[in-house]
């Protein structure tokens, strides 16, 4: 999808369709096109055709001009003022109807939107470009979707001043290149297990990483992770046909003496997750295929950062790995030794990501990061805990953990922190190990926590639970490309620091 910005005259656009966020008070460009339409729109509003309640939407045919619609989106809430999640409640409702319908080309009006103070165009051209290029995603692989592809071509996002048109351009490039992140994160997720596996997602991140001077891809195999003593990712893959692998996409868009310490998102890849011997209930189990989304996410940032070309140093380390049962699987009571040096007894081998990402995190050490960042569909437990509307977040910094809450406020993509406290690290007390991988019924997203926390002692870290956040179950089966706004919002507020 194409984004462009305008300050033209509204009444001579060309675009089919013209995308009006408002209330049921007109101001601004609103009633200008309502005297345009001979008061059609507040004909709308008397007649309760249009409520202006907010995410509400109304569609008018307008025969005769080269703008054939005019859709409005309802605008009004309690307070008179739209929050993140309400602007992009009304942005949404927008891109869901268009890239439904038969528009080719949109416009948005920035001007109609209610409260006083003026918008931060860069702020909101992100947030419509991010969301349409969203909305306009089909999944098709190999000619087997049954979806058709979206018909609407190009957004263009109008503004009443010169500056306001050169903010937007910037927030339009940036929100793009978001949304294609996240689309691309949902591909993968979406990709059955049979097509996406470990040695799939190698070969995608060396495609990502071709013609861009600024990205290099490394794939360790099970071999070189032997060598580096990295039995605890390795017991996970033990049941498994498929080899792991460990990928490692280096960003570079600060390059020269002086270049700042890179930020490393450690994304968890398992891309089919049976349980392994602890086997998990059949029912839903089509579901583990998402169990690899933590790993899809940060191939969606590295891929935004070299769309936008920006320029921080970001390195994307992806253990990927298959949980299988067999006769070679690690059972329950095994002991293994990571690449720390610390063993680990395995209580429950459905307790398998904390396992790949530890010995991720001892690896990108070697960085000298200035910050680590962990990506995980990491427990049940988060779901009980925050449902499918925050992540969940833990931390052995309270700076990286402030910064990370600011950014989801921010993009709209939450995340609510959880304790690190002792009393809960207790839980992983082994009689025949440094740990046990689970903590028992309590409180396991917290224990999961205090388990990576262990491999990351010197390091500034953060670990974030995505098990309900990372994909919809029921009639809207898919993956959201979530934590990409988030991790992208963090990673662009580092730059110049």
């Amino acid at each position: 999808m194409q984004f462009s910005a305008t300050s033209a005259s509204l009444l001579s656009s060309r675009a089919d369709s013209l995308i009006l966020p408002t209330g049921r008070q007109l101001k601004a460009e609103a009633a200008t096109l309502n005297d345009a339409l001979d008061g059609a729109i507040e004909g709308l509003i008397k007649s309760g055709d249009f409520t202006g309640k907010l995410g509400s939407s109304c569609l008018l045919h307008i025969p005769g001009k080269a703008t054939k619609r005019l859709l409005l989106v309802g605008c009004d809430t309690d307070s008179g003022e739209l929050d993140v999640p309400a602007r992009d409640k009304v942005i949404a409702a927008a891109a869901q109807q268009l890239t439904a319908g038969g528009s080719k080309k949109a416009l948005w009006i920035s001007g109609a939107l209610p409260g006083t103070s003026q918008p931060d165009h860069a702020v909101l051209a992100g947030a419509v470009a991010r969301i349409f290029t969203t909305a306009g995603y089909r999944y098709n692989k190999g000619g087997a979707s049954k979806h058709q592809p979206s018909k609407l071509a190009s957004v263009s996002y109008w503004a009443d001043t010169r500056s306001a048109v050169a903010a937007a351009k910037k927030g339009l490039a940036y929100g793009g290149a978001t949304g294609s992140g996240m689309n691309l994160a949902r591909q993968l997720g979406n990709l059955p297990a049979n097509i996406c596996t470990p040695s799939y997602l190698a070969k995608q991140a060396q495609e990502l990483a071709k013609g861009n001077a600024a990205l290099t891809t490394q794939v360790l195999s099970e071999a070189e992770m032997k060598k580096l003593k990295m039995g605890s990712l390795l017991s996970v893959s033990a049941g498994s046909d498929q080899p792991a692998k460990l990928i490692v996409m280096k960003y570079e868009g600060v390059k020269g003496r002086g270049k700042p310490a890179p930020t490393v998102l450690v994304g968890k890849a398992v891309t089919f997750d049976t349980g392994g011997i602890s086997l998990k209930p059949g029912a839903g189990m089509d579901e583990m295929k998402y169990d690899m989304c933590g790993g899809a996410s940060v191939f969606g940032v590295i891929a935004a950062l070299a769309e936008l070309k920006m320029a921080v140093n970001v390195i994307g380390v992806v253990p990927a790995v298959e949980n299988m049962p067999s006769g070679g699987a690690t059972k329950p009571g095994d002991v293994v030794t990571s690449m720390s040096g610390q063993t680990i007894e395995i209580l429950n081998t459905d307790a398998e990501g904390r396992l790949i990402l530890c010995d991720a995190l001892t690896y990108s050490a070697r960085f000298k990061p200035a910050a680590i960042i962990d990506i995980a569909t990491l427990t049940g437990a988060c779901i009980m805990a925050l449902g499918g509307h925050a992540s969940g977040l833990l931390s052995n910094h309270q700076p990286l953990a402030d910064a990370l809450l600011e950014s989801g406020q921010q993009s709209g993509d939450r995340c609510w922190q959880l304790p690190l406290w002792p009393e809960y690290d207790q839980q992983l007390q082994s009689n025949f190990a440094d740990m046990a991988n689970i903590g028992g019924r309590q409180a396991g997203t917290v224990t999961a926590g205090c388990f990576l926390a262990r491999f990351a002692k010197q390091q500034r870290w953060a670990h974030l639970d995505i098990a309900g956040t990372a994909w919809l179950s029921g009639a809207a089966k898919g993956a959201t490309g979530r934590p990409v706004p988030l991790l992208m919002e963090y990673i662009s507020r580092q730059q110049g620091k």
